[in-house]
């Protein structure tokens, strides 16, 4: 063999086999990770724009690229933030008030680390045993440092703001987490592998308890200060929230946060309700065994996402006691019943 072609091998299969598809680098940060998740969040950003314009005749600058519905427009603004000067009050605690965007990022990515996006064992990022648990407390860690952003930001807007957001966390956590282990409780494991491919007969546990899908939809919501649920930056009385003080890219990050914070529980309930990457059956190999499976699975939470968003445009704001009283009243009570209903399915050996 030509030892220039030999090794030009070597360095091929070095980049791809070894960095690009290594589990916790291509899930953290190629598919659905990082880059997937910037992607996907301008494109669900134009949409809201398209969707919100179209139903609420709100007619924008028509002479900003027409041909491409004024995508570029998206380009525009992400130059904007990233160009800005980032301004750190005085007032502010310097250190939290910086590393909390950044820390509140990263964190929003990590349960990626722990979910299987195929069935195919070496691209397991972690043993997959438990994954539903541990993805589940990762997606738990984010909002924390929503709240640290409010107090560090030491402004009485941002305060308010960050004490909304942990009546919110309060009131979703409960509902989410009740509603994704009711998959465990219908399917008998913590193993998102072996609840996916119980799921690849057709048998989507969202068709079978539509009501734990319910649930965790709502609380994905509240969860992300989705529309109806914007109410920790509410800006007619709060101007931006936990977020008041941030500008430039650090205020970008802020904002960013929320899609993928979103993005992560799309990829969950695709893969504890609507199938994972079924009806494909993936096969041993980097393309049919791990990149078709993941981009399946993306495919789908893409289209979740899209029907969160399409709520901004039909939906008002609600104040905060109705949205608290939605999840106390309504929601939890839901979720107890819809883990009651997979407990009785799994009895009857409906999965």
């Amino acid at each position: 063999m030509n030892p220039c072609y030999y090794a030009c091998y070597i360095v091929y299969k070095v980049i791809v086999y070894d960095i690009i598809f290594y589990p916790p680098v291509y899930q953290f940060l190629i598919i659905p990770g990082l880059i997937t998740a910037i992607i996907v969040a301008i494109f669900i950003l134009w949409f809201e724009r398209k969707a919100a314009a179209y139903v609420q005749m709100r007619y924008g600058p028509w002479e900003i690229a027409p041909r491409i519905g004024g995508a570029i427009q998206l380009l525009a603004d992400l130059t904007r933030y990233a160009m800005q000067e980032i301004i750190t009050p005085q007032t502010v605690d310097t250190l939290q008030y910086l590393l909390a965007p950044i820390v509140m990022v990263v964190l929003a990515l990590l349960p990626l680390e722990a979910v299987p996006l195929t069935s195919v064992k070496p691209y397991f990022p972690i043993p997959s045993g438990y994954s539903l648990l541990v993805a589940v407390a990762f997606a738990t860690l984010s909002p924390l440092f929503i709240t640290m952003m409010g107090w560090a930001s030491n402004n009485k807007f941002s305060i308010t703001g960050s004490v909304r957001e942990s009546f919110m966390i309060t009131s979703y956590e409960l509902i989410s987490v009740l509603g994704l282990l009711t998959a465990a409780a219908m399917t008998r494991s913590y193993d998102l592998v072996k609840i996916v491919n119980l799921q690849m007969s057709g048998k989507w546990l969202g068709l079978i308890n539509p009501i734990a899908l319910f649930v965790v939809f709502i609380a994905v919501l509240m969860s992300t200060s989705g529309f109806p649920f914007e109410i920790p930056e509410s800006e007619s009385e709060l101007v931006a929230g936990p977020f008041t003080e941030y500008s430039g890219l650090l205020y970008g990050l802020n904002m960013g946060g929320a899609y993928i914070r979103r993005w992560v529980f799309s990829i969950l309930i695709t893969l504890v309700f609507l199938g994972g990457w079924a009806p494909y059956r993936p096969t041993p190999g980097v393309i049919t065994g791990y990149f078709i499976p993941s981009l399946i699975v993306s495919l789908k939470a893409v289209v979740i996402m899209g029907i969160m968003s399409f709520l901004r445009s039909v939906y008002g704001r609600y104040r905060l006691d109705q949205a608290l009283g939605i999840a106390w009243e309504i929601l939890i009570p839901l979720a107890l019943l819809a883990f009651g209903i997979g407990l009785a399915e799994a009895y009857f050996g409906i999965i």
